[in-house]
């Protein structure tokens, strides 16, 4: 006889507990196998969205067989698209622009001017942190982690303890940049979108954040040699209106900006508006190329085809599986032993350490669909650890596994391992200057 589920509101507990189910062990088992899967994603060659999609839809199975006839499983399943959705609208607005700004070698040139610079190991050291803690709020921290991590790669051939330290460096800080922005991580922007916190407030994970990145930098900059490398002479051309579309991108996030804090809508509607700012650009262009019969039109629409669908899938994947999870009774179960057991500021420190293991996405969106009862403080506080926390361990974020296939070699889990320790102080000092500036409780 099959059991029943109570309707549930989007992001929201569960009522009936199936976890100690056969439907519910089941439905872990299959999450947890999918996982490993993603885990090992670059050792199988088996994209990470292939094994989380079909966990996906055997977890929703399980739901409706325990559901049985009468549950109403379909509109449970429309309420979690619909928080992929708007997810997937705002990343894909993002991406597209990103490839646009790499189709007009934007980055590279970024890349050419740092290498050509002839400034030596410790200035480099500094400036590719720095770059990457202020354009990872903008750029995602993979974009920004790949771009500074060349850089480092470039003046440091021959030497790979700097690689190893100038590659880390840019991961914890384009990490620790993205946490202070909406959009400056994927879980900055699930928090920012679900109304946890406001806009402005998020500033107020920048010193935090800052101190974060500093404690670390600091003390791996020490163990660099004061060696001046000869400049590499790389010239890069800027492609065609690349500064009207550094212009658009701009105008992109300050809509999607004021459409949620002025007129109280979605970002992504935001987003999309902003993406016609682009696709209008590439119409006129098309039109002037014909008219004159000279430079090359815009596709703009190249540019959305080409944003990362495996990752937009796998986000997809993680959310149904999580949501799924959710229905029967996990995040209840979660909620009741992080939250209700360890309090507030303990669960969400464990969150920030859990993401150094675990993707960071999927945990937030846990703890979203956990809900638990925190005030906008606690909800700063669990978006800088799950930001921060992924950058204890090379494979903890996206930046940090994108740059460990740059440098192979140089950069390996052993080398971020190095040097964890002082990347787990600087974490708790970023936890305790946020919880001096707030006065949270233990």
């Amino acid at each position: 006889m099959p059991l029943s589920l109570e309707t549930l509101p989007s992001q929201a507990h569960a009522v009936t507990d199936l976890t100690g189910s056969a439907y519910g062990i089941a439905a872990l088992v299959a999450f947890i196998l999918a996982y490993l899967l993603v885990v090992v994603e670059d050792l199988l060659k088996l994209r990470k969205s292939k094994p989380v999609i079909m966990a996906s839809g055997i977890i929703w199975i399980l739901v409706a067989l325990a559901a049985g006839p009468h549950g109403d499983v379909s509109g449970k399943v429309k309420e979690h698209v619909a928080d992929f959705a708007e997810l997937f609208l705002f990343l894909m607005v993002a991406m597209a622009y990103v490839h646009a700004l790499t189709e007009r070698h934007v980055f590279l040139r970024l890349n050419s001017v740092l290498v050509s610079s002839g400034a030596g190991l410790r200035t480099l050291f500094w400036a590719t942190g720095c770059l990457a803690f202020v354009l990872s709020p903008v750029a995602d921290n993979m974009t920004t982690a790949l771009v500074l991590g060349a850089v480092v790669v470039s003046v440091g051939r021959g030497r790979p303890a700097f690689i190893a330290a100038g590659c880390t460096n840019v991961v914890v800080a384009a990490n620790a940049g993205g946490a202070f922005s909406p959009f400056g991580d994927i879980t900055t922007l699930m928090v920012w979108q679900a109304g946890k916190v406001e806009t402005m407030r998020f500033l107020e994970i920048f010193i935090p954040s800052l101190v974060s990145w500093l404690v670390p930098a600091i003390v791996m900059s020490l163990s660099l040699p004061k060696i001046k490398p000869e400049p590499l002479k790389e010239e890069v051309k800027l492609g065609q209106g690349w500064w009207v579309v550094v212009l658009l991108f701009t105008a992109t996030i300050a809509t999607a900006t004021l459409f949620h804090v002025l007129l109280h809508l979605p970002p992504f509607l935001g987003m999309m508006t902003g993406l016609g700012y682009y696709l209008i650009y590439g119409y006129i262009c098309r039109v002037r190329s014909s008219k004159f019969q000279k430079g090359e039109p815009v596709d703009a629409l190249s540019a959305v085809a080409h944003v990362e669908w495996d990752t937009l899938l796998f986000f997809f994947g993680v959310i149904m599986c999580v949501g799924g999870l959710a229905e029967l009774g996990y995040l209840e179960l979660a909620s009741t032993k992080f939250y209700d057991g360890l309090g507030a500021f303990w669960a969400n420190v464990c969150v920030g350490l859990l993401s150094a293991v675990v993707d960071n996405v999927p945990v937030m969106f846990a703890v979203l669909g956990m809900d638990p009862n925190m005030d906008p403080n606690e909800w700063l506080l669990v978006t800088l650890t799950a930001g921060i926390g992924g950058s204890l361990l090379s494979v903890g974020s996206a930046a940090g596994v994108a740059l460990m296939g740059v440098a192979r070699k140089e950069y390996t889990f052993m080398a971020h391992l190095k040097w964890t320790p002082i990347i787990a102080a600087g974490f708790a000092m970023g936890v305790y200057t946020l919880k001096l500036m707030h006065g949270m409780h233990n």
